[in-house]
């Protein structure tokens, strides 16, 4: 998915930009959770897609992927005749276009070294056997 997973202060940034996106998504879907009596089951199904959208970002688990729901989300949000959960963090468009502008940035990056993607397709040492020896 992507050829290099930046460490060190590179990997932070990605790092906080990846938390503080998942997160603000995690407690978007807490309070649409908070509020699916209410809304009924279109609205308990879009809770969970913003859960698993936040935590696939905060833990860097197909992060592309992620992003690309997470923008959806906050994009579909925003322009929908769903009624917003009475605490909603995306209210303000600037705010929902700030999110979404993050996710993006994580598609186009990727998710760096401190993350689950990392770990399953990060680098990886190639040994190169000895040449057989010529007769």
């Amino acid at each position: 998915m992507f050829s290099t997973f930046p460490d060190g202060w590179p990997g932070a940034g990605l790092l906080l930009l990846r938390a503080s996106t998942g997160i603000a998504l995690i407690a978007q879907g807490a309070a649409y959770f908070f509020d699916w009596r209410d809304f009924g089951l279109v609205t308990l199904a879009v809770a969970l897609l913003t859960v698993a959208a936040g935590t696939g970002l905060l833990i860097g688990y197909l992060t592309p992927f992620a992003g690309i729901l997470t923008g959806l989300i906050i994009v579909v949000g925003v322009f929908s005749l769903l009624p917003p959960p009475h605490l909603d963090l995306f209210e303000a468009r600037l705010t929902a276009a700030l999110a979404a502008a993050n996710a993006t940035a994580l598609v186009c990056l990727g998710p760096g070294a401190f993350s689950i993607d990392s770990r399953l397709f990060g680098r990886r040492e190639i040994i190169i056997p000895p040449a057989p020896p010529r007769f």
